[in-house]
């Protein structure tokens, strides 16, 4: 007897698995492009200019998410420019540091998240509803505080 082929093609166990959240099971990092310009002349671009030599293609097979581009900026100081998903950008000075503290920096722009840094010293009490005295006042008193 001759085999019949099925009518629909078979479901594979691959297929089946459900696809990861970020915040759940996965992260999607939120920098999408880092933007590193220099100088060819000024000595200030030097340590950028070894961290590029020795680092690009390594950080670039890392963090294959990231749009890596690397522009000259003649007769200027240094900078990295990081993009992110929220469509704010961050940007970092490299003049006064070294190579190792150039790595470090580019660190924090790939960890960071583009969100506005926020004070968390001075937080103003925020609430739904107006308080059932009012607001009080020193005016609104018989007799006036003192120390």
């Amino acid at each position: 007897m001759a085999a019949i082929a099925p009518v629909t093609p078979p479901i594979l166990r691959a297929a089946l698995r459900s696809k990861g959240a970020n915040g759940h099971a996965a992260f999607v990092p939120q920098v999408r492009k880092l933007v590193f310009e220099y100088c060819d002349v000024r000595h200030s671009s030097g340590p950028l200019r070894n961290y590029l030599l020795d680092n690009v293609e390594k950080l670039a097979a890392k963090n294959p998410h990231v749009e890596i581009v690397v522009k000259q900026r003649p007769h200027r100081q240094p900078i990295v420019r990081g993009f992110y998903m929220n469509d704010r950008t961050k940007v970092i000075g490299l003049n006064k540091y070294d190579e190792t503290t150039v790595k470090e920096k580019v660190q924090l722009l790939l960890d960071s998240s583009g969100a506005k840094i926020k004070s968390l010293k001075r937080r103003t009490v925020e609430s739904r509803t107006e308080s059932p005295r009012g607001i009080w006042s020193g005016l609104h008193v018989h007799e006036p505080f003192k120390i």
